[in-house]
């Protein structure tokens, strides 16, 4: 049976709330005259939202276009639980299609927005749910709405560009893979009986591809499983405070990627903290907001030690300027910013400047790595096919 929430005034007129297990709405009008009690509202309760593993998945994007809507309905001057119930008519992931109907009751029961988004952490970030509190305190929900539409629309913007630059290589080695699989297991097996027939003694590079190929066909499985284990060994290892500490020192301090990454990490880092400041999030809560939403070990002790800094009463700059990750430029700006108290103006200037260095930085990732991706391949498979034919070449100076 459904689960029903009701809202009723005793005979003092105090409000309560309760859940029912019944039918239908009618019973649950039945058993509240019962108890006398006066019945002010009564809806189905909304059903339990579950993310990850056992439920939908809710994507960035699908974030991104809800909040544009919200925004530019809100900004229109429809009420909010209109502009809610609209929201949840039209989206097309049935999970945040759940998980806004869920706000609405959430919001109709009394709750103010900020606290009915904060009940659905895995759809709407700690950042999000500040930004809305912010809003709604301040009466400009609707601009605050626009402004996290904005952010939203660019800080996707800039997680597919850096992921797509990941796309190529990940294309080219998978399929370089299968090129070397396709020739160790079915081709190199048909030379080496050709090879057998003739009774000659094998160059080195010819016995070594054909061992190779033996080994694959014949021990694939462990092939398989050697591979299985090294990345659960590097999952584990991730997981914890050190191996992530320096799994991510070590992306960062690689030669072209780390530049891309690093780059990237201050583009999030300034965006996400200039809006949250500008939208009327305290400095500290904008701080540990930020460290959050790193998704980088190194940036993340860097962003909470200026936290510590501030709180002490000291700079943001200099603990950033100690980690050695953000650029001069940058800490410089920075500093600028809160000298002169126009801190979150300087940090969507550098915002917009590191995206279009994100750009240039995926640009010249993408132009290394096609050509270095071509030499390799060329050299794997030409290799293979040069050793193949080397004795071949023996053959025919022999028949001569």
């Amino acid at each position: 049976m459904p689960m029903f929430e009701y809202t009723a005034r005793n005979t003092t007129g105090q409000i309560q709330k309760g859940q029912l297990d019944v039918a239908t709405k009618d019973d649950v009008s039945a058993y509240l005259r019962k108890n006398r009690l006066i019945l002010v509202s009564v809806r189905e309760a909304p059903k339990q939202i579950t993310l990850g593993m056992g439920g939908g998945r809710i994507k960035t994007r699908d974030i991104v276009i809800f909040t544009r809507q919200f925004a530019t309905m809100i900004n229109s001057g429809l009420p909010l639980v209109q502009s809610l119930n609209i929201l949840a008519s039209q989206t097309e992931n049935k999970t945040l299609r759940e998980v806004t109907k869920a706000v609405v009751y959430d919001v109709e029961s009394g709750n103010t927005l900020a606290d009915a988004l904060s009940h659905h952490p895995k759809a709407f970030s700690g950042l999000y749910v500040n930004m809305v509190a912010a809003g709604e305190a301040g009466g400009i929900l609707d601009t605050i709405l626009l402004r996290l539409a904005a952010f939203l629309e660019k800080n996707d913007a800039l997680m597919r560009k850096v992921k797509g630059a990941m796309v190529y290589p990940g294309v080219i080695i998978t399929v370089a893979a299968a090129a070397i699989a396709v020739l160790l297991i079915f081709v190199i097996p048909t030379f080496q009986n050709m090879f057998a027939g003739a009774g000659l003694e094998l160059p080195l590079p010819t016995r070594v591809v054909i061992a190779a190929s033996a080994f694959l066909i014949g021990y694939w499985w462990a092939m398989l499983l050697a591979i299985g284990g090294a990345i659960f060994a590097i999952r584990s290892y991730y997981s914890t405070p050190n191996g992530r500490r320096q799994i991510d020192g070590a992306l960062l301090r690689s030669p072209v990627l780390g530049d891309v990454l690093r780059k990237s990490a201050v583009s999030r880092f300034t965006r996400t903290l200039g809006t949250l400041v500008s939208s009327g999030v305290s400095i500290l809560d904008g701080l540990e907001i930020t460290a959050k939403t790193a998704g980088n070990t190194i940036i993340h002790d860097a962003v909470m030690e200026s936290r510590n800094s501030i709180a002490g009463g000291e700079t943001i700059a200099a603990p950033l300027e100690k980690s050695k990750v953000f650029p001069p430029m940058v800490i410089s700006m920075i500093a600028v910013g809160e000298q002169t108290g126009g801190l979150d103006e300087m940090l969507t200037k550098i915002a917009d400047f590191y995206d279009e260095e994100v750009d240039v930085a995926v640009s010249a990732l993408l132009s290394l790595m096609e050509p270095a991706m071509i030499v390799i391949l060329g050299v794997i498979v030409g290799g293979m096919v040069i050793a193949m034919y080397l004795p071949i070449f023996d053959m025919m100076n022999a028949v001569q």
